[in-house]
Order: structure tokens, then C-alpha cells, then sequence
């Protein structure tokens, strides 16, 4: 006869959710340990007996009744008997790999045209219902084999497992509208939905779905018809991004020009505050700048410059430039037949068009040189 166990405990890993003692020959003095987030269900002859939570126990009839019948109470509380004991490991198993066997086939809503993905991603797992039923899983997956881990539970629930994420997928993808290049924007709404529709599946099996999430969407890269919308999907979005780009550039330049005109503009306004003018005295300095690099008043008209023009550049200058003007144009005219006059009228007309050409030179309007010609002239006229 095998050796009998004297202590019976969980020796499985953490990525195990269901572990069968290897012994099963057992006394009533032998000593059961059931750790937290554990339970031990104890079969024999095929019949699950009983069910231990946490806690250290012996292997009395006192702790499982059922066995009285079985003991052999003449040759004391060392009578042997045969049983299984099975551990379930009620902790939630995270990190669990889960991808789609194949590529689920739709029609892209944005093109038109079929195209193909896949999924992958994680779930947690956690054996026992919302009833707290754990047996479940022993009775209906396990039978008599002796480990069940993460790797064979996934493969027991992969065809419902694909069968869901691939349907769900695709109409989702459907009725959303939502284009190949847009299904990271939703992968949380894939996984929540799906979360909710394969809960009962796992619920069945006493595994509760404690977490379900969808990771990454494989596209079909390589593909010459998956490049190609790839290729105009960018382009289509490149060029607005472009265009907007542009436009922004301009709307910046012309801002900055339009500033520096601003600028230039305050900038001169200062300097004729400074020196002690307005916009209408300077325009005046101009036309007199103008006028007076001419080779002789003579050629004012010719110029285009009337009269009116130089008694409308306003101020004080205005008035002089303009009045000096038109008398030292009257002072040129070509002579009029002497007309017979007194002497002393003469002096006075004389000195006038003097006192006028001198101020036509202090304004800057006629030469010393251009000065002096014109007086001779006036002088020649009245000798």
C-alpha cells in the first residue's frame, strides 16, 4: 500500500485555478490546510463528499459525516481509506492572453470595399459564479484530470470566446460607422461591451469575467488594398492639414505687415511731434522742395503745380510759399506797355516785389543767385 498523508495542502502555482493532491490514500488523523481565496472538495468513490473553506482540519467523521459509514471504527481513528482531493484557487488571475484565431471580414464604411482585422488583448479570471459556486468548474470541465491552468481554460472557451469578439466587432464597426483608421479611438468601448456579453458564457462554468479587455486591432498591413486606402486616408487628411496651414501663414504675414505699417506710421507722427510740425506743413515742405529745384519760377505752371495747389497747403507756410508764389509769378510776366505813372508809385511797387522774392528765399523757394537775377530784372523795369 502507498504511503498515507499525514497533512494535505495546496502545491500548485499561481496561474493554476483547479490542482489535484497527488496522494489519495488517507487516515482520520491526517491534517487538511486550506489557504485564503482556497477551497478543497474532498471526493470518494466519484461522489464529491464535502467542501472545505479556509482553516486547518482533521479528517474526522465529525468534520465530514459522510465518511462514517466508510471508516473502519474497530481498528480505531487510524482506519485508511481512499479518496481525492481536489484545490481550488479562487484568486483573480489577471494578464490572461486571449486573440482571435482569424481575421474577421466587414466592409469598411468609409470606402466601400471589404476589408479583414483581428483582436487581441487580456481578461481576468476568477473561479466562482456571482453565487459563489466553485464547483462548477470541477464538475463540468475538469473530470478526473488533475491540473487545469490558464492556457486549458482559454482553449475550453474559445470557440464562444472568438465567436462573440469576432460578430460583436464587425457590427460594431458597422452601425458606428468606424473606419479601419479609427478603431484605437473606440477600443474601450469594444472592451466594455464585450465584457457584458461574455459574462454569462463564464458564468456557466462557475469562472466569473472580471475583467475583459480588447488591446490591439490588427490590420492587414502589407495588403495592397489595405495600402491603398491607407495611402489616401493620409492624403486626404494631409491636404487639409496643409491648406489650413497656408491660410493660418498668410493670415500671420499680412498681420505683420499691417503691424509694421502701424508702427512706421507712429514712428513718424513722433518725429513730427518732436520737430514741431503737422502731416499738412510737411506735404507743404514737399511741394516747395519740389518747386524750388526747378531751374526758374518761369517753369512752375509747366510742372503742373497751379496756384491754388500752393495756397492750399495750409498753416502759416502755406500762406507764405503760396502767397510768394503768385506774386513772384506776377513779377515775371512778360512787361506790360508802360503805363504812366507817379514815381513814388513806382518805389512802392518795387520794394513789395522785393520784400516778396526775400521771402521767397528765406522759405528755401528761390537760389541767392536766382534771388539776384530777379531783383536786377525789377530794377531794370523801373529805370
Amino acid at each position: 500500500m502507498a504511503k498515507i498523508a499525514e497533512l494535505i495542502k495546496y502545491e500548485g502555482d499561481n496561474s493554476t485555478f483547479i490542482w489535484k493532491h497527488p496522494s489519495e490514500d488517507f487516515n482520520s488523523l491526517t491534517q487538511l490546510v486550506v489557504h485564503e481565496s482556497q477551497e478543497a472538495i474532498f471526493f470518494m468513490n466519484g461522489q464529491a463528499l464535502d467542501l472545505f473553506g479556509p482553516g486547518r482540519y482533521t479528517l474526522e467523521t465529525q468534520n465530514i459525516p459522510i465518511l462514517g459509514k466508510f471508516l473502519n471504527r474497530a481498528t480505531g481513528d487510524n482506519s485508511p481509506f481512499h479518496c481525492e482531493v481536489y484545490f481550488i484557487n479562487k484568486a483573480e488571475q489577471m494578464a490572461i492572453k486571449w486573440g482571435t484565431d482569424s481575421k474577421v471580414q466587414y466592409i469598411d464604411p468609409q470606402f466601400g470595399f471589404p476589408l479583414t482585422v483581428g483582436a487581441s488583448g487580456e481578461m481576468a479570471l476568477r473561479v466562482g459564479d456571482h453565487d459563489g459556486d466553485s464547483r462548477k468548474l470541477l464538475l463540468k470541465l475538469v473530470g478526473t484530470e488533475s491540473h487545469l491552468g490558464q492556457e486549458k481554460l482559454v482553449s475550453f472557451f474559445r470557440a464562444f470566446l472568438m465567436t462573440r469578439v469576432k460578430t460583436y466587432i464587425a457590427q460594431y464597426m458597422k452601425n458606428n460607422a468606424v473606419s479601419i483608421f479609427e478603431l484605437d479611438e473606440h477600443l474601450t468601448a469594444f472592451s466594455e461591451a464585450l465584457h457584458k456579453l461574455l459574462i454569462p458564457d463564464f458564468a456557466d462554468y462557475g469562472v466569473t469575467l472580471e475583467r475583459f479587455l480588447v488591446t490591439n486591432v490588427v490590420r492587414p498591413e502589407g495588403e495592397r488594398q489595405y495600402e491603398r486606402f491607407k495611402d489616401l486616408y493620409f492624403r486626404q487628411y494631409a491636404d487639409i492639414a496643409e491648406a489650413k496651414l497656408q491660410q493660418q501663414t498668410a493670415v500671420i504675414y499680412a498681420d505683420t505687415e499691417a503691424q509694421k505699417k502701424v508702427i512706421e506710421a507712429q514712428a513718424t507722427a513722433k518725429k513730427r511731434e518732436i520737430e514741431g510740425y503737422t502731416y499738412a506743413q510737411e506735404r507743404g515742405f514737399d511741394v516747395a522742395e519740389k518747386v524750388a529745384q526747378n531751374e526758374a519760377v518761369g517753369q512752375f505752371t509747366n510742372m503742373g503745380v497751379g496756384l491754388g495747389t500752393m495756397a492750399g497747403v495750409g498753416g502759416a507756410v502755406g500762406g507764405v510759399v503760396g502767397g510768394a508764389v503768385s506774386n513772384a509769378m506776377n513779377s515775371v510776366q512778360p512787361a506790360q506797355p508802360a503805363q504812366p505813372t507817379q514815381p513814388t508809385d513806382d518805389m512802392a511797387a518795387f520794394k513789395a516785389k522785393v520784400e516778396k522774392l526775400a521771402a521767397m528765399k528765406e522759405a528755401g523757394l528761390i537760389s541767392d543767385e536766382e534771388f539776384a537775377q530777379m531783383k536786377a530784372k525789377l530794377l531794370s523795369d523801373i529805370l
